[in-house]
């Protein structure tokens, strides 16, 4: 039996779909800011609801799960953004020499692992956000021993792009847990 509704309505019901809604013309800065927000906020979105459901694994032998990705998101909010761009010689949140995949492999539910989680998260999304609201233009650069010099500008897209995939993954893990569907 098919159904007419959209993937997106069991998410956000009959109310619009507030996010992708930012501007179509403008300045380089705020599209690429808003494209961001609209892929951050789609991750929130697939995790809504769900508490120790968020650390089931997809299928054997993958570690992938949807809290992984919340800690791996912030672990590369926290290299571009703090490390690359802000010079901060600052460790990682979970991974490790010893466990360079400490945020997919290391994961545990409880309330504790989860709210540790998403705090950890949120604030690497404040201090990116921050950083960017002050940055005087989208070159500035910082440095990466993995692609060398990069630009303000180019990690904006990396993360669009970095969020975008992965939240193709998300939204499968959501549809196995409980069969949520959306966009």
């Amino acid at each position: 039996m098919t159904t007419s509704s959209r993937r997106a309505e069991v998410f956000v019901g009959t109310e619009p779909d507030r996010r992708f809604n930012g501007s179509t013309t403008g300045d380089e800065r705020s599209m690429l800011v808003d494209f961001l927000g609209d892929q951050r906020a789609t991750l929130k979105m697939k995790c809504a609801g769900l508490e120790g459901e968020l650390s089931l694994r997809s299928v054997e032998p993958s570690t992938l799960s949807l809290l992984g990705l919340v800690r791996h998101l912030a672990e590369v909010e926290r290299r571009w953004f703090r490390r690359v761009l802000a010079g901060q010689d600052v460790p990682p949140l979970f991974c490790s020499e010893d466990d360079a995949d400490g945020d997919f492999d290391a994961v545990t539910s409880g309330p504790e692992p989860v709210a540790a989680s998403w705090a950890a998260w949120r604030a690497e999304v404040a201090f990116a956000d921050r950083l960017v609201s002050q940055a005087p233009h989208l070159d500035i650069n910082g440095y990466d021993s993995w692609r060398g010099t990069v630009s303000l500008r180019w990690v904006l897209i990396h993360m669009i792009e970095e969020y975008a995939r992965h939240n193709g993954h998300a939204d499968l893990l959501r549809e196995r847990i409980d069969g949520a569907r959306g966009l």
